[in-house]
């Protein structure tokens, strides 16, 4: 870890923070860890030091704070990360759809090609743009650039579920999970399966940066409204600036957990509202907890956010080593909260102690 001058280093000992949800949050990774479960999409291995906390970690009921905030305390310690710190948010969507095409239900979530194969950026087969994390093997098993987002969505290929329009198709991709209620009253979930490995661009960027929307302004809930008000047929400006994210995600479908649990994150694990975080899988490795602080929205003001989260998802527009995307929950009102997010933090990572206190 980047480790920075350690004035003003928060001391886990003494900060208003509850150690036991924080634990039970951590041990859901550490049970991964420990069994040696492959993650959802890999990230930097585990240290020794990091398997070893996990697996006493196990050991500790999770009800017990003082026990709790013990284990952080004598197993880890906070290292500052020297970057400047970025949060934003994000959440699970929930949305009506159908297993079945119709004049409601019009377009499509896609089941994972056969035909790719994924590697991490710069990866790639000689001569691939280093920009690529993808690619499509032809039948004579040589590998070619994936189609982007306009050719799949012109393709519509293996549909799995089918929903009520194009924004809310693209931001599940965003989101990375949703969860899909069906007319019948069942319930399913849309796991990540991969991506054409095409580059990602965020349209909401592109919106600030051409003045139509101000950056004080963006949200979730004015690009959804930029979004349709400005058409999503073909051609139309809605859909041609979700096209300009070349980046395209396919799910799988689940039954949903019941009781519901949250979605799965990269690690591999259920996510834990307020206290899973998405990382840059390069730098870091799932399962490290960090100590977040900053100022964020809550109704018309800011208010501090003081917490220990958990490493256990990551995201294609998560990357550097204090970019964080903090994991708000399911449904409109997570989605609400999450998407005011975008905020300057301070991040200590907890780096696990090779023979703990």
């Amino acid at each position: 870890m980047e480790q920075a001058a350690l004035q003003g280093v928060p001391d886990l000992r003494e900060v208003d923070d509850d150690f036991a949800a924080a634990l039970k949050a951590f041990q859901v990774t550490a049970l991964s860890l420990v069994d040696g479960a492959p993650a959802l999409r890999p990230a930097k291995p585990p240290s020794p030091a990091l398997l070893r906390a996990a697996e006493r970690s196990l050991r500790i009921a999770a009800t017990d704070a003082d026990a709790a905030r013990a284990f952080f305390v004598s197993h880890f310690e906070l290292r500052e990360i020297e970057a400047p710190g970025f949060l934003t948010g994000y959440y699970e969507p929930v949305v009506n759809g159908s297993l079945t095409e119709s004049a409601r239900f019009r377009e499509p979530i896609l089941a994972r090609p056969d035909d790719l194969v994924s590697f991490t950026a710069g990866d790639g087969p000689p001569g691939f743009n280093p920009e690529l994390a993808g690619a499509r093997r032809r039948a004579d098993g040589a590998l070619e650039p994936y189609p982007d987002r306009a050719t799949l969505e012109a393709a519509r290929s293996s549909p799995i579920v089918w929903l009520e329009d194009a924004v809310e198709v693209f931001l599940i991709q965003v989101q990375g999970s949703a969860r899909v209620k069906l007319a019948d009253g069942r319930e399913l979930r849309l796991v990540y399966d991969g991506r054409n490995g095409q580059p990602y661009t965020s349209i909401g960027r592109e919106l600030i940066d051409s003045g139509e929307i101000a950056a004080e302004e963006m949200s979730l809930a004015r690009l959804k409204s930029w979004l349709r008000a400005h058409g999503l047929a073909p051609g139309e400006r809605g859909r041609e600036l979700m096209r300009r994210n070349r980046s395209y995600i396919f799910f799988r479908l689940e039954a949903a957990d019941d009781p519901p649990q949250g979605p799965i994150g990269g690690a591999g694990v259920a996510l834990t509202p307020l206290r899973s975080i998405a990382v840059d899988r390069q730098a870091w490795s799932y399962g490290l907890p960090f100590w977040i602080e900053a100022d964020l929205p809550q109704g018309d003001r800011l208010s501090p956010f003081r917490r220990l989260m958990i490493a256990q998802d990551t995201g294609t527009a998560i990357v550097g080593p204090a970019r964080f995307d903090l994991f708000f929950g399911s449904g409109d009102a997570a989605g609400a909260q999450a998407g005011a997010i975008r905020h300057a933090c301070r991040a200590w990572g907890l780096a696990p102690r090779e023979s703990p206190i």
